[in-house]
Formats: C-alpha cells, structure tokens, sequence
C-alpha cells in the first residue's frame, strides 16, 4: 500500500499500491550469504516446447518456474541488500508454487517459510476491505452509486453539490486530499480505532466527484467503516468470518498488534538498512495492515481467478467478481482516464502487460513490500512480497522487474505491433506536453501542501531530437526513460513495457499519466501562482533579504561601538528600523525551523502521527503574528525612509524587505503555513 508518495517522503511508503517510487529509502539485508531458498536444491529440466504457439514462450510448469526463481530471487536479493521474499504461484485452480527465500529474521537465521511466515501486506490489504464491501453489495445492503452518506453516523461534506459514492471510493476518485498524519507509527499509544481514525478529520475534496484518480487510504478505511456498520461486526471480525475462515486462509490477520500465535510467525521488517524498527502499526487499517502468509495469498488469489470460489467455498457470485474485476466503462467519467493506459477496476487496478488482460495492487509500509498480479484469461496468479526496500530502495525496481519478466518468459507478447508518429509530429505532440505538472495524490489544506506544491512538481522538456523528456520516471539504473511515441499522445518506454499518454481537450494537453501510476494518479498543468520555478528562487531571494536585514543590525551596532559613534536615526525612524529588523530575524527563523521540523518529521512516522503538534500549533501561531507584522512594519520602515529622504539605496533597500515580506506572506497563505490545525 503506498500511503504516501515516495517521490516526496522516502519514509512513508503507504499510501498503495498506487505510485511507482523514485529514490526510496536504503534498508540493506543484514547478511552478505543469504540462504538460496527454503527447500530441496531444484533439477535442472529440459527445454519446454512452445505453449499456444508463441515463440519464445516458457510452458508455466512447477519445474520450469522453479528453476528461474532459483536463477533469479537468490543473487537479486543479495544484490539488492533484501533479506527475505516469499513468492507464490497459481494456475489452474491450484498453487503451482510457493517457495521462500532469504531470512525472514536475520539474527536467529530464520529462514521463510510461505506456509507459515506472514508479510506485511501493505495496501494489497485493499483488496480485502473491496472484497467484502462488494460481499454486501451483491447483498443488496450496500448501492455502488449511493451517497454514502446514507451509511454513515457522520457527515462527508458535498463538493459542487454532488456527494461521494462507493464506486468512486473503489476507484480512488472520490476527490479527497492525501491523509499523512498517523498512516504509520511505531507507537501502540498513538494508533487509533477505525471510527475514531475517521471522526477525527474529513479530508477536503479537491476533484470533482469521479473525475481524477487520486490514490486514497482515508477513502478505502471509509468503506470499511461502511462495511463495519452495515453488517453490524467489527471490521477485522468481517473478514474473519466471511473471507478468511471460508478460504481456509489459516495465517492471515489484520489485528494490530498481532495476536500471539501469529506474532511469533511475522518476517522481521528492516528499515532502513539492518535496522529493527519494531512493528509497524497502519492506523487506516483496513488500507494497509494486512498480515498474511505467502500460501494463503494464493488461496485468495485462486478465489479470485475461480470468479469468487475455492474449495467449494464461495465467497462471491461470478457476477459479482466479473463486475469487480472488468466494471462497466459507462459508469466512469471519461475525465478520469487515459485510453489505452491501465485503468482502476473496483479495487483492483489494471497492470496489463504483452496484450494480456492482468489486474493486480501493489502495496508497502515502510519495511515490507509486496506485488499482486492475477493474468485473468490464462487463470494465472503472481505474488511477491519483501521484508526490506533494499538499498536505495532496491526493492521498486525488483518487483515491478520480477513481475514483467515474469510476464515476459510464460506469457510474451500477443499485442498488435506499436505504430509510430511521424518525427515532425511526434516534436510538436512533445513540444504540447512541456511544462510544471502536479499529481493529483497530494495535500492541499495544511501547511503538507508547501511540501508536495514545492517538492512534487515535474517538469517535462522536450531533447535536442524532438523527444519527450521526463526526469522524473526513471529506469532501474536511474536514467530518465527513453519515450517513443506510437499512437497521437501516447509513448512507450522504448526500452521496456510501460506507456505514458496524454488526455488532449480543444487541442491543448490538460493531464497525463504513465503506467503503473495511471489508474489512481494523474497528472495536472500547475498554475502559475503555483509554480517551484519562479517561487522558489523568490522565497531564496526573500529570504536572503530578511537575513541580511537582521544581520546588518548587530553589525552596525558593533562598528559603531567600535568608532564610538551615534546611530543615525531617532525617535520613530530608529523605532521602525530595529522593529524592521527584528521581526525580519524572526520571519528568517520561523521559515528556517519550518524547514528543519518538516525534513526531521518527514524521516519520522511518529513525528507525523502527532508527535510534533505543539512544534507546528507553535510555529502556525507564531506565524500569524510574525508574517503579517513583516509587511506591516516594513511598510512603516519604508515610509519612514522615504519621509525622511535617505539615500536611493536606503529606499531600494527599504522596498526589497516591503517585497520579500510580502512574497513570504503569499507563500504562508497560498500553501497554508497558517491554516491553524495539525491535522494533515
């Protein structure tokens, strides 16, 4: 689950299954010779003959599969610093293979087990939460396309008169903010109830209902929540009652903390590198704290594929699986996707690949990282989850690498053959997409909003050929990817699988995505107001000034101690001049410890789970009386200066702190450095 995006907060991986990360933190596995695997050493075995008549394709055998997982997991999790990975395999109504890998505690040299051993889930834990959700659609409890207000005993507040539905809620596009504060702590005493996580602070909606995709774990713990309420059971009881004990799935929990017999069997989670954090509690928990054993994901993965049966055991109708599984495109806003890039499906979001139709989730905390991909045509299910993101955060790149290999040695392309736009129109297509873009997945009402506007920002270029260039989306060796674009506004990855493509209204470029981002993120031009580009030279500049103003003071104060000489200035001009330049110490201080508290709370869940209230309480009403007291004083300086006809320099000089006082006050206001709340 990643709840929240790595591009801007390395530590807090949450928010799920949704953004392919850049530049995740640097656990590293504690043991330099990890175990090959648990279990007997594999036999090698012949050449397969080609299935289906596709050249180049494996025949997907236990054999076969367990060889290049032998190839494969064993150096990639030494070379990524990984201690452990469980992986999991079905075909046909059956666990082709389940096999562990590494240490699931490197100390007591505990190897992984995929029967018994349980992963943290990470936002794979959705599918649960959507799961039964639909259970109780299919029993005419719950309406996909009701207010849920009707659910509730709390009220979600409309946006353009239009209120939020479950269909939007499992599709991500329910408009909401992104949720930080507490999505992880370490801290038993600072982990909350379901009711309590959500009465605490309703996040703004920031889209049109249905419009924009924008990855949500507040939303999918609300659909619990309506989950928990309508079937009149505790929400981790719901799911052992009605998925978990039905699947026979034995090792699988969402209790935090873990009850004792399934604590004693959870994979020690390492982050950052060889560290022991302890346990990781998800406060959205029906989001993210799934704890499950490798075999068990598969007998999930298996009722899904067997269109909600297993064993006899059925926990959806085929129709209610097939509609989670492929809803209808008439019920979805055109403004909310990018043909032909992957789309949500209600939960699980599409990850096709080489022409196949795959739905999957993708999901992390912050030590533990995990893959679900369910080939639906070939009955075929993929799962892999880590105990560590590996060096600089390795592990992104392993499972979306593994996955695609995967895909690439059993099931290889049956895809028409791209096409490709002429170069002339291919540099003017590129040349529409240039500019400051934002994605949708951020915090808009608290002073979280400076971060992600600042911070989040992608700037796409155009080469010296003509070509597309994004920065931003790297490869696994982090290079910018190389686009070549084989339809009008959509490129592929000219060296791998993934697309990026472009939604054009009245011949202008208004959004984007890439894929896996696309079916719970978008991209949007950021206005000018907005832009990093020119505000964050100008809070340089600004601030610079207001050091320099303070400064100046004990300064002259020291030369003319030195020279035994009288101040300049009296009465109310020297008043305005040292108040001048106080405050604009103060302002200089207030944006200084903003910066120092957000960069030591961004590398602490705790920190961001309340832990700093009183600081940021603080520094909002500080902020308040400093910022608007900046202009005002410097406006008094500045009429002082001119009244009393100083030199042109004084003036200048005058007018720059009026101008940097100012511009740091539009800075406060516009990204909420004095909204006056802590909940973000």
């Amino acid at each position: 689950m990643r709840f929240w995006n790595t591009r801007l907060i390395g530590g807090l991986l949450l928010l799920a299954g949704a953004t392919v990360a850049q530049g995740a933190p640097k656990p590293a596995t504690p043991a330099t010779s990890l175990a090959p695997a648990v279990g007997p050493a594999r036999a090698p075995v012949a050449p397969a003959p080609v299935p289906n008549g596709v050249i180049g394709a494996h025949d997907l055998t236990k054999a076969d599969l367990d060889t290049w997982l032998d190839g494969y997991l064993p150096y990639a999790l030494r070379a990524a610093d990984i201690p452990g990975a469980v992986v999991t395999v079905v075909k046909d109504g059956k666990i082709l293979t389940a096999r562990g890998f590494g240490y699931a505690d490197v100390a007591k040299r505990t190897p992984v087990d995929p029967q018994h051993t349980l992963f943290r889930i990470g936002s794979v834990s959705k599918l649960f939460t959507w799961t039964a959700t639909m259970q109780l659609v299919e029993q005419h409890k719950l309406d996909l396309d009701a207010d849920v207000n009707s659910y509730l005993d709390f009220k979600i507040p409309p946006r353009d008169g239009k209120p939020v539905t479950l269909r939007q809620l499992m599709t991500h596009t329910g408009g909401f903010e992104e949720v930080a504060k507490g999505v992880i702590t370490y801290d038993a005493k600072r982990y909350m109830p379901l009711e309590q996580y959500l009465k605490r602070w309703t996040p703004h909606r920031i889209f049109a209902a249905g419009t924009t995709p924008a990855y949500s774990n507040w939303g999918t713990t609300l659909a619990a929540y309506i989950v928990q309420r309508v079937s009149h059971e505790e929400f981790n009881a719901y799911l052992e009652r009605h998925i978990f004990a039905p699947l026979a799935m034995h090792d699988a929990s969402f209790r935090q903390p873990l009850p004792a017999h399934f604590a004693a069997n959870l994979a020690t989670g390492y982050f950052p590198a060889g560290t022991r954090k302890g346990f990781e509690y998800v406060t959205p928990a029906p989001a993210g704290a799934g704890s499950v054993s490798g075999v068990d994901m598969a007998r999930f993965m298996l009722a899904h594929l067997q269109h909600g049966t297993l064993d006899g055991q059925r926990i959806l109708s085929p129709q209610t699986a097939d509609l989670m599984h492929d809803s209808p495109l008439d019920k979805v806003d055109p403004r909310s996707l990018i043909p032909p890039l992957d789309r949500m499906e209600l939960g699980f979001f599409e990850t096709n690949i080489n022409g196949r139709e795959v739905i999957g989730h993708l999901g992390d905390i912050e030590a533990f990282h995990t893959s679900l991909h369910l080939f639906m045509k070939e009955g075929v299910g993929f799962y892999v989850s880590f105990n560590s993101p590996g060096k600089d955060g390795a592990v992104q790149d392993l499972r979306m690498s593994m996955f695609q290999d995967f895909a690439d040695r059993y099931f290889p392309n049956i895809a028409p053959a791209d096409g490709r736009v002429d170069a002339k129109t291919a540099a003017e297509h590129a040349r529409m997409m240039t500019g400051s873009w934002i994605a949708s997945r951020r915090a808009n009402s608290s002073f979280l909003g400076a971060l992600y506007w600042m911070s989040g920002q992608t700037q796409i270029s155009v080469g010296p050929q003509g070509e597309l260039i994004v920065p931003n989306i790297v490869n696994g060796g982090g290079r910018p990817r190389e686009w070549v674009e084989i339809a009008p506004f959509v490129w592929r990855d000219a060296y791998g699988h993934d697309r990026l493509g472009a939604q054009v209204v009245d011949g202008k470029v208004v959004r984007w995505s890439y894929e896996f981002a696309s079916p719970f993120e978008m991209f949007d031009r950021v206005p000018t107001a907005y832009l990093s580009s020119w505000l964050l030279p100008a809070l340089g500049v600004s601030l610079a000034i207001l050091l320099l103003t303070f400064l100046q003071w004990p300064a002259a104060a020291l030369v003319r101690r030195t020279y035994q000489a009288r101040h300049p200035l009296e009465g109310a001009a020297l008043r305005a001049s040292r108040a001048v330049r106080l405050m604009a110490g103060l302002a200089a201080a207030l944006l200084i410890a903003w910066a120092v508290t957000m960069i030591s709370a961004l590398s602490s869940p705790d920190s961001l789970a309340g832990g700093l209230d009183g600081v940021f309480w603080f520094f909002q009403i500080a902020g308040v009386v400093v910022l608007f007291g900046l202009p005002v004083i410097a406006g008094w300086n500045l009429w002082m200066t001119w009244r009393d006809g100083r030199s042109w320099t004084r003036r200048v000089w005058a007018l720059l702190i009026l101008l940097a006082a100012l511009l740091i006050l539009y800075f406060a206001l516009t990204f909420n450095l004095l909204a006056l709340t802590v909940n973000f």
